[in-house]
């Protein structure tokens, strides 16, 4: 059986190259977009002579709208599954401090995330089929002192996945929230990670792959994410604000 595409938006990270290898593996053509998608060249050519898969390359910004129409009308097919790994975390400090910075990172995460996925909302809802897969975080569960820019971006796209999840169901269009909790990647490099709790960008992509086969809805990547989160919901606020966690 012919596998469909695979269209992984912010192609760059270390999850999203992980995932892409994950679907060529499993015999889906992959479709990388980012920003100066160009410089992907490479990882083209390595996904395509590893797998024997075709890879093509579509320039994408989450920031720049302009940028959408171009993306999604130059793609030699539309996506069987669109994978969204865009992101951007900056630091606390600095998104307190610097306003653009803090615009750049809540665009980043909710407003380009969301407006690009849902225009592949609407067409695999007229053509009655598809997966869509949000990679959003767990610091979108309750405000935290410590990161609430980026975890309020990522509230707003966990809330907003769940809001397409429902719209979309008994559409043929399935969407699945992927929070992974810790990652090694880039972006947390130099961050002292506990190990029990810190995924590799590879067991992320086996996660999600695991995902769209067994139509999930919400995944944790570390079951132990689930029940630390419940916990700190559960945590009156009167205590939590003394906490600064």
């Amino acid at each position: 059986m012919t596998k469909g595409p695979v269209l992984i938006l912010g192609a760059r990270s270390d999850i999203a190259r992980a995932v892409a290898h994950r679907f060529a593996a499993m015999g889906h053509p992959i479709q990388l977009a980012a920003r100066n998608a160009t410089t992907l060249a490479q990882d083209k050519v390595d996904i395509e002579l590893r797998y024997d898969v075709p890879v093509t390359l579509h320039e994408c910004d989450a920031l720049d709208p302009a940028s959408y129409s171009a993306c999604v009308d130059g793609l030699p097919d539309l996506p069987e599954i669109v994978c969204c790994a865009i992101g951007y975390m900056g630091t606390q400090a600095e998104n307190e401090r610097d306003v653009p910075m803090a615009q750049t990172v809540l665009r980043s995460n909710f407003e380009g995330p969301a407006s690009i996925l849902s225009i592949f909302a609407n067409l695999f809802e007229e053509r009655g089929f598809g997966t869509i897969i949000g990679i959003s975080s767990v610091a979108g569960e309750r405000g935290r002192a410590t990161n609430y820019v980026y975890g309020s971006a990522k509230a707003g796209f966990t809330a907003f996945l769940s809001g397409l999840r429902n719209r979309l169901a008994g559409k043929g269009v399935h969407v699945i929230t992927v929070l992974p909790g810790f990652v090694a990647t880039q972006m947390t490099q130099g961050m002292d990670l506990p190990a029990r709790l810190t995924a590799q960008p590879e067991e992320v992509a086996t996660a999600i792959a695991n995902a769209v086969r067994r139509k999930r809805n919400v995944v944790y990547v570390r079951p132990i994410w689930q029940l630390i989160m419940l916990i700190i919901r559960s945590i009156p606020e009167a205590i939590f604000k003394k906490l600064k966690i």
